[in-house]
């Protein structure tokens, strides 16, 4: 290190828990972190060797350190957060949303109206969200409209005003939707009654309000009061379907907040669900672009925290599929079996799905970071030094040795370069050997890219197993081309990749972005060399054909198939048609011969 100043920094700092943040010369904050051991987690930063490229970037630029000691982990924690949402550091991720979110408000009232809003006014009122979809707020409200009989006006319903007989009941009141309170129709009590059970409902609680309306309607039904037995079961009923829909797990699970991540090499997906009662009252999905490779596990709880803050959770647990630190206060549980498990599955499909669409929509509008992302992937999965911008896929085609040919096509960016594909007829191979004429095809392919000057690909994919595979690898090893080229095998069973110099084959995920382009590029290889062979075929079989007929060379051959097109036409023609292309006497040959037929 040649900062005199930041060796001194770095030997003064405490064995303590904190925060530090990193500054360049120009005082500006670049990033914040947080450790359990201050001295130990920055000093790492300037005596390991970094892989990532922005790393180390980002160690060159700091120019100054800075830190404060806090008493515990959970405090480093929530200080980190908040310092990140004050300073928004360059090199640090960013859980922010340009949207505010919906609440439930009970109003601190005489007789209290309950309504939607994205304001919170703290005036003892009682808020409950954030919510993450307004169709979640319409529908509780919807349901909490069909059960009770509260308000909808903005009165002010004091006693003396009611008593003064100020307001007259509206049309609520006739349609049966709201008793009365301006009126003095309904008691004060009765009201909030209502409003308690209302509350439950929203914080999942069903069971309370189910056993209540379940006992209203057995006291109407023993009174003979079958029409309002009828009303209040027609309540338990909505009520019931409701909860039939948001349960989802065993209802002794209560109060537990659910985080899940799926990630990539550039971005992350964290999917939070909150449970109450053994009902999901949340769901909500970051996706997060990370800035120094961090891991799932820094990810997780750097979101964890944001989004406990964000909708002001108090659950004192939470399941993880990942051992993280949230602080003492919290109880973090990574299930493997049962109905916590079932949950923390939700979630993560949940995050699955989300990442899908979100991969969808960015194929579609910025389709450079779509490919950008995906190039970075099968750098990952393949195992490869660099990104594959150029790919490279050969297959042969033979039948039983006839009219041996073999096929080159070229991916750019993930994608097929039609101009740039290649035919090859096998020229120093007699019979059926796929070996040797895979090491011919690869051969003549790269030799003549090298004679022209032309780039070579990242990676090149060989159709075959271990066999063509050290084929290739021959013809790569006479150019010189081993060390610049990677190169893989795919046997067409199981899709095992096969590398040089390892026995053991790569599988990956079936349904992985990185194996759907490779089966692309060995489906069109293969479509494109059978099509040639075809090709190739009927014009060898027209070709023996016709050869057969005496005085009839390779040059009227190929004058007859520009004009007839095939041999069933040319068979049809008259003595006419046929002499006006090649004269009289060649002509009766062929009629003759097709007659003698």
């Amino acid at each position: 290190m040649s900062n005199p100043s930041l060796e001194l920094q770095l030997k003064t700092l405490p064995n303590q828990p904190g925060v530090y943040q990193y500054y360049d010369k120009n005082g500006k904050i670049l990033y914040v972190g947080k450790a359990k051991n201050l001295k130990k987690r920055v000093s790492s930063y300037f005596t390991k060797q970094h892989d990532s490229g922005r790393t180390r970037v980002l160690v060159k630029k700091i120019s100054e350190i800075r830190h404060i000691v806090v008493n515990s982990e959970t405090d480093a924690l929530l200080l980190e957060n908040n310092l990140i949402k004050k300073h928004q550091p360059r090199y640090n991720v960013m859980l922010k949303d340009d949207k505010s979110y919906p609440w439930i408000c009970v109003k601190n009232e005489r007789f209290p109206r309950v309504f939607s809003t994205r304001n919170v006014i703290r005036d003892g009122s009682d808020y409950f969200g954030p919510y993450t979809s307004m169709k979640t707020v319409r529908t509780l409200l919807g349901l909490i409209k069909g059960l009770y009989h509260i308000r909808t006006c903005n009165y002010n319903l004091s006693e003396e005003k009611i008593e003064a007989g100020k307001y007259k009941v509206c049309l609520e009141y006739h349609l049966g939707n709201c008793k009365g309170p301006c009126e003095g129709l309904e008691s004060e009590a009765s009201y909030h009654g209502n409003i308690n059970a209302i509350k439950e409902i929203l914080k999942g609680n069903f069971k309370d309000s189910l056993n209540a309306f379940k006992e209203q309607m057995k006291d109407y039904a023993e009174q003979m009061q079958f029409e309002d037995a009828q009303r209040i079961k027609e309540k338990i009923d909505i009520l019931s379907n409701y909860q039939a829909k948001s349960t989802v797990v065993n209802p002794t699970i209560s109060n537990v907040d659910v985080f899940s991540i799926v990630s990539d090499e550039s971005y992350a997906y964290i999917n939070f669900l909150q449970l109450s009662y053994g009902s999901i009252i949340r769901s909500h999905t970051l996706e997060v672009k990370k800035k120094l490779d961090e891991t799932d596990e820094e990810l997780l709880e750097l979101a964890a925290t944001e989004i406990r803050q964000r909708f002001h959770s108090q659950s004192k647990e939470v399941y993880v599929p990942l051992e993280i630190d949230l602080g003492e206060a919290v109880k973090v549980t990574v299930p493997k079996l049962g109905d916590k498990r079932k949950i923390l599955d939700l979630s993560l499909r949940n995050a699955k799905f989300h990442r899908l669409e979100q991969l969808k929509q960015v194929k579609i509008t910025d389709p450079d970071r779509h490919t950008d992302r995906l190039m970075a992937q099968m750098k990952v999965d393949l195992r490869l030094n660099k990104e594959p911008r150029h790919i490279e896929c050969f297959d042969n085609s033979n039948i039983q040795g006839s009219n041996p040919v073999a096929a080159c096509v070229v991916f750019k960016d993930g994608k097929p370069s039609k101009k740039e594909y290649r035919h090859f007829n096998i020229k120093t191979v007699d019979g059926p050997n796929d070996f040797a004429s895979m090491e011919e095809v690869v051969f003549r392919r790269y030799r003549r890219l090298m004679e022209e000057d032309e780039s070579l690909p990242e990676l090149i994919i060989i159709d075959g197993g271990k066999g063509q595979l050290s084929s290739a690898l021959k013809s790569l090893d006479r150019l010189g081309l081993r060390k610049k080229i990677a190169i893989v095998g795919i046997a067409k069973r199981l899709e095992e990749l096969f590398y040089p110099d390892d026995p053991i084959p790569l599988y990956l995920d079936k349904k992985s972005e990185t194996l759907k382009v490779i089966q692309q590029l060995r489906n069109e290889a293969h479509r494109f060399g059978i099509k040639h062979h075809r090709n190739k075929r009927s014009k060898s079989a027209i070709q023996n054909e016709l050869e057969n007929i005496p005085g009839v060379g390779e040059k009227t051959i190929v004058q007859l198939m520009k004009k007839f097109k095939s041999v069933k036409r040319l068979s049809n023609a008259s003595l006419e048609e046929i002499s006006s292309e090649i004269g009289v006497s060649r002509a009766e040959k062929i009629l003759a011969y097709f007659k003698g037929k």
